[in-house]
């Protein structure tokens, strides 16, 4: 059972993402809470997966995520935005958030991002621009990207392009028809040599080196 707390401002946000998770067989919403509840909650239930409002009256967003990332065992965090362009998407990226998703997701879709996160995957929402890349990436721009994504053998390009898509190590074993082990020896490789410290970072990444036909939804296969 994958264990998930909802952080929003908005009542109506958290009973709707608590409805459509809660009608999954394997995901339970364990509590539905605002920001200035959010920490504790979580220090309290250890849940799994974090869906969290960047954007929130009482406390901003980011620094929830900046001290849940320093609990002993801290949960997969995903921000949550209704813009598109939101200028701090980047900022939560680079502090460790997992991924992004907007508030008007696909609800037939939330379940499955959520197994994502859980799965260790990446979480990008469709409407991933431009903007956020290269805010993200600021220091690496398209001729970079692609001159570090060189160095990759074929076998740790397609890794890449799998860690993109969101899948998780399982997922792209799955898929590649190798081990756990093996897929977290590739993974580490890849990072190592694109000199990046984290999934989401490799991810946009190969986003802007082009290895991805056009922004997409990243989902654990």
């Amino acid at each position: 059972m994958i264990r998930v707390v909802v952080v929003d401002d908005e009542a109506l946000i958290r009973t709707g993402f608590q409805h459509i998770l809660d009608n999954a067989d394997d995901i339970e919403v364990v509590a539905a809470v605002s920001g200035g509840q959010a920490v504790a909650v979580v220090r309290e239930l250890g849940p799994d997966v974090v869906l969290l409002d960047i954007r929130m009256p009482d406390v901003d967003g980011l620094t929830v995520l900046a001290e849940l990332r320093r609990l002993r065992q801290p949960p997969v965090v995903a921000m949550l935005t209704t813009f598109s362009m939101d200028e701090y998407v980047a900022t939560a990226l680079r502090s460790g958030a997992a991924g992004f998703l907007l508030k008007d997701t696909d609800p037939l879709q939330l379940p499955v991002l959520v197994r994502t996160l859980a799965g260790g995957g990446v979480v990008l929402s469709s409407q991933v621009t431009r903007a956020v890349v290269d805010g993200y990436l600021d220091s690496s721009p398209q001729e970079a990207a692609t001159h570090c994504v060189a160095h990759l053998t074929v076998r740790e390009r397609a890794v890449l392009v799998l860690i993109a898509e969101g899948l998780s190590n399982a997922g792209i074993g799955a898929r590649m028809h190798l081990s756990t082990g093996t897929v977290k020896d590739h993974v580490s490789a890849v990072l190592t040599k694109l000199g990046v410290g984290s999934r989401v970072q490799a991810a946009l990444l190969a986003e802007r080196a082009g290895l991805l036909r056009a922004p997409q939804d990243r989902e654990d296969g």
